[in-house]
């Protein structure tokens, strides 16, 4: 029997040893079967704008009638804007306007929510779409946020005139028992996506709620005349967008000062959509 020296028995036992584990860390640590997961990508927004300077003057002047002709400070308080109470200016932000004319009162409101996902198997714009088509829902209107092709848009009784727009049901009854819409809108000849003017018979007339092309990522309109059995004649109009990770939503609305006049509801319509795309706009620089 060979004789084996006490040291080098222990020197070969050392190698031994990590030659195996240094065996188990290249082997069972790089298998090619291990999963592996990417964190979904963020959304392109990390922070929101300042929300009473987003609107500019000369808009405000246009939206808010009346405002302009009021003496310096009072002029100065209203365009001024009231910013919204929140408690997380990187996520949710909001300010809002109100004139007293003569003739009627007007309130603006805007308001930027900023969506993060806290999965990362699931993005931030993903997470967006959700919270956006939440608000879409809640507006009564049935197209989901994804756009589709034509065929597959909701057909149920009269939502199912043909419109010319693959998301843009004019005409029908989209704002659910919340919205009724005004007699004769469903003969609009115009682009019903943009609210420009069409064959309506009167101006004070509105379109229908409705989804919305072109504005941001996806885009809906509600319009909210007065309540039935309401004696004031309230009319609000809302637009809601989404572009990336940010959802926002426009206000305007008109209360005339005499219960025997009514709101100009397409141009509260008009003006919110111009407003919305001046906003989507600045967002993308």
């Amino acid at each position: 029997m060979a004789y084996v020296p006490g040291v080098a028995l222990l020197a070969a036992l050392v190698v031994g040893c990590s030659a195996g584990a240094d065996g188990n860390a290249n082997g069972a640590d790089s298998k090619a079967g291990s999963p592996t997961v990417t964190p979904a990508p963020p959304g392109k927004y990390l922070t929101l704008p300042a929300p009473c300077r987003a609107v500019p003057r000369s808009t405000l002047k246009d939206l808010l009638p009346g405002a302009a002709e009021l003496p310096g400070d009072q002029q100065d308080k209203v365009f001024r804007g009231s910013a919204a109470v929140t408690y997380d200016t990187d996520r949710k932000v909001g300010c809002s306007w109100k004139s007293d004319a003569p003739s009627a009162t007007r309130s603006l409101s805007i308001d930027f929510e900023r969506v993060v996902s806290y999965d990362p198997a699931v993005s931030d714009d993903d997470r967006a779409d959700t919270v956006y088509a939440k608000k879409e829902k809640a507006a009564g209107l049935s197209s989901s946020a994804t756009p589709g092709p034509p065929e597959e848009k909701d057909k149920k009784g009269e939502e199912s005139e043909e419109s010319g727009k693959a998301k843009d049901p004019a005409g029908a009854d989209a704002t659910g028992s919340a919205d009724p819409s005004p007699s004769g809108s469903s003969s609009e000849s115009g682009q019903g996506t943009d609210g420009a003017p069409g064959s309506s018979s009167s101006p004070e007339e509105a379109l229908p709620s409705r989804i919305l092309d072109n504005l941001g990522d996806a885009a809906f309109l509600q319009d909210l005349p007065k309540r039935a059995g309401s004696t004031a004649q309230h009319h609000s109009v809302s637009v809601v967008f989404r572009t990336s990770n940010v959802v926002v939503t426009v206000r305007y609305a008109e209360q005339p000062a005499l219960i025997t006049q009514v709101p100009a509801g397409r141009e509260l319509q008009e003006k919110a959509q111009a407003l919305a795309r001046k906003l989507a706009e600045a967002l993308s620089e």
